[in-house]
């Protein structure tokens, strides 16, 4: 990446950022999180209070991209074909025909994915790892940009399932809107004339876009004593005493493709030790499994993180 393709790339980005936020207002570093998450290749995970505009994130992201978007409610009796697709028999034709789920769009909405059993999440895996879904031994891709915004709610736990640790680190990240400021409250008051604040988005930028986009992306150096920079961090989450369950290789490779982003929705080519803090905690907090013992005690995995970032030594110079 060039230093002018740093600044249309951040120029971009702002503009996508402001498009967001004509739905969602004063939640500006969540938008730039999840638009991140869909220029690096990853899906997001959205974990807050009722009411606080996750769907509304989702949708108003796929409203901006160009392209389709799906919704998939997530119920205790949905079935994993209710989201990849079926096979079905034409008589007409003698023939097996594959029909396909709501999984394939641009943007699927994952809403209340926490409510499914087990077995219908597990629907998700391989296409959140690898854009393809296997029917009847047949490979479909769904395409390409693809990302899945999934949403669940923390407080209410009865009817809910929770997440395995391996469909949790497919999620690049993991974030909260939380409440609104007083001012970005009373903006919202300010105009009640409809519910649906996302319908006011419109599209701002194509698939191929995107696409375009997210292969600049990929071209920001990372300097090997970022990428060491990385690996210690995730190797200290693993030696932590309170840590059940450390950072994967998988979580530390969705590091670096997220700060390259980063970097390149702040102007830059190159990848600098302040992205990998900024991004640590969405990053890392939902791959991070503490012991039964630890939390007992009191220990939380945003104190640990907090610890690990303060202790680990970020690099001062380029590696040799």
């Amino acid at each position: 990446m060039t230093p002018e393709q740093a600044s249309w790339f951040a120029e971009t980005f702002g503009k996508l950022v402001e498009n967001v936020e004509l739905a969602i207002v004063g939640k500006t570093h969540p938008i730039r999180l999840a638009l991140t998450a869909l220029l690096s290749d990853g899906h997001l995970l959205l974990e807050d209070v009722p009411g606080t505009g996750k769907t509304m994130l989702a949708k108003s992201i796929a409203n901006t991209v160009q392209g389709t978007q799906n919704r998939i409610q997530f119920t205790p009796d949905l079935l994993p074909s209710d989201v990849t697709g079926v096979t079905i028999y034409d008589q007409r034709t003698a023939k097996f025909e594959f029909h396909k789920g709501p999984i394939f769009a641009t943007i699927v909405l994952a809403d209340e994915i926490n409510r499914a059993s087990p077995k219908t999440q597990s629907a998700l895996l391989e296409v959140m790892e690898e854009a393809r879904v296997s029917v009847d031994g047949e490979s479909y891709e769904v395409g390409a940009p693809f990302m899945v915004i999934a949403t669940q709610n923390p407080i209410e736990q009865a009817g809910t399932y929770r997440l395995p640790e391996a469909q949790l680190d497919r999620f690049m990240m993991k974030t909260t809107l939380g409440y609104p400021d007083h001012e970005s409250t009373v903006s919202l008051l300010r105009d009640t004339r409809g519910r649906n604040r996302a319908a006011g988005v419109a599209e701002l930028i194509t698939s191929r876009a995107v696409v375009d986009m997210m292969s600049l992306a990929s071209g920001v150096h990372a300097d090997d004593a970022v990428l060491s920079y990385i690996a210690r961090l995730a190797e200290e989450t693993r030696r932590a005493p309170e840590v059940k369950l450390g950072m994967s290789v998988r979580g530390c490779q969705a590091f670096v493709r997220a700060a390259k982003t980063w970097a390149a929705s702040n102007g830059r080519n190159y990848v600098v030790p302040d992205d990998i803090k900024e991004l640590a905690e969405p990053i890392m907090s939902h791959r991070v499994i503490l012991h039964p013992e630890s939390e007992f005690e009191g220990n939380t995995v945003l104190g640990v993180l907090t610890r690990i970032l303060a202790d680990t030594q970020p690099p001062s110079d380029r590696a040799a």
